[in-house]
């Protein structure tokens, strides 16, 4: 039985989803697909704009045969500890061949050398990057101008700042790090991403980012959906909105966050994963004028402090999410937790459970009655995760708690 794993976020499935699928069949001969997918929140610190059993469906009727959630801990944090808790999983599954991921450019021995690199990190690497962070700016600029001036000798510094600029490819290279810091046997497929740009709000033969998706939802342009949407997911998106689910947005979560942050002191903030540097005081000062979760962000974003990055804060404080439990599981899963699951997924359920390393979570009541401590510690982050994200709805019947424990294992 082969099986590839993929890592995502669905948010929403579209075309461009289900044509990694077709490439990643075509060119491993995989049986099985499974996609280890962020939960309720995700990893630009954002709320994702449909919850994860509607994205498990979605993912399901259009090739995947197992959904895995991705804990909310790696879920939410940044490119590096997002591709290592999803890697680790995969690799804990002990059946996994492949691991496909989506690049901007082809330049597979370049990817492989600056993730190496990156594993290393020799001196001269960590003296460049000191001494460019001391000029101000963000740390992915940062890293691009050190390995410009490191690697300049093997390869075109033009190309490698061409790789570095792209989300995708610094993930690709975060899941290849990750990888070769695992020794794992799982062989890395590279797919040319097709259409447009990461952040794009183009739509190029059919094909868009889950960006411009989102966007189009934003204006209530759902008619544009047909073209760049399978008919099945868009028929779910529907279903979702007529059942008063609206897309989620950061914004859903205003007061919440708000009223987080301002019952914190600055000790309590520096606390929370992602604030180091003395963000603590920059944030602590924001709040002073900031009325809301724009104002607040634009306040505390600079060329030091990337949007995303604060997002993640933004949401860290919103979940508890403290930088101390981050250190702890940031290379140890602790579960498997299962979504959801095709025909063809449930027949090699059973397969994939013998040869895991993880316990294998099918019904978070049963598991939860025998979970060991490390266990219920990393799990309960994603029920809580659940249970905020519902508080999001702007009708009340939506806002339940503990679906974590009722909601049941999705099968097509």
């Amino acid at each position: 039985m082969k099986i590839c794993g993929i890592v995502a976020e669905y948010n929403p499935f579209h075309n461009g989803h289900k044509y990694q699928i077709e490439e990643i069949k075509n060119k491993t001969k995989s049986d099985i697909i499974i996609a280890v997918m962020s939960g309720n929140f995700i990893e630009r610190g954002l709320p994702a704009s449909f919850d994860k059993w509607a994205r498990t469906k979605m993912a399901l009727e259009n090739g995947v045969d197992i959904v895995i959630e991705l804990p909310t801990l790696y879920a939410t944090s940044s490119a590096e500890y997002f591709a290592n808790g999803a890697v680790n999983i995969l690799d804990k599954l002990n059946c996994v061949d492949f691991i496909s991921f989506g690049v901007k450019n082809e330049y597979e021995e370049l990817f492989h050398a600056i993730a190496q690199y990156l594993l290393d990190e020799p001196d001269e690497y960590k003296e460049i990057l000191a001494k460019e962070l001391k000029t101000g700016i963000s740390f992915p600029v940062a890293r691009s101008k050190a390995l410009r001036a490191c690697l300049k000798n093997e390869f075109n510094p033009d190309l490698i700042e061409e790789v570095m600029i792209d989300p995708n490819n610094i993930l690709a290279i975060e899941y290849l790090k990750s990888l070769k810091k695992l020794e794992s046997k799982i062989s890395p497929i590279f797919i040319k991403r097709t259409g447009t740009d990461y952040n794009s709000l183009e739509i190029s033969n059919g094909i868009c980012s889950s960006t411009a998706i989102r966007n189009i939802l934003k204006n209530n342009e759902l008619k544009t959906l047909d073209e760049v949407m399978p008919s099945s997911a868009l028929q779910i998106l529907k279903n979702e909105i007529n059942l008063g689910k609206m897309p989620m947005q950061l914004n859903n979560f205003e007061k919440e966050i708000l009223y987080n942050l301002r019952n914190m002191t600055p000790y309590e903030l520096s606390l929370i994963a992602d604030v180091n540097e003395g963000l603590e005081n920059v944030i602590t000062k924001s709040l002073q004028t900031s009325y809301d979760i724009d104002s607040l962000v634009e306040s505390i974003k600079s060329k030091r402090y990337t949007r995303t990055r604060i997002q993640r804060i933004l949401i860290h404080s919103l979940l508890n999410i403290k930088e101390e439990i981050l250190e702890k599981y940031k290379d140890a899963p602790q579960y498997v937790r299962i979504l959801g699951v095709s025909k063809n997924g449930k027949k090699a359920l059973s397969y994939i459970t013998s040869h895991s390393q993880l316990p294998i979570i099918t019904s978070v009541n049963k598991f939860m009655k025998n979970a060991t401590l490390d266990e219920k510690d990393l799990l309960d982050i994603d029920i809580k995760a659940s249970n905020i994200y519902s508080l999001g709805y702007q009708i009340p019947i939506n806002r339940k708690n503990n679906l974590d424990y009722t909601e049941k294992l999705i099968k097509k």
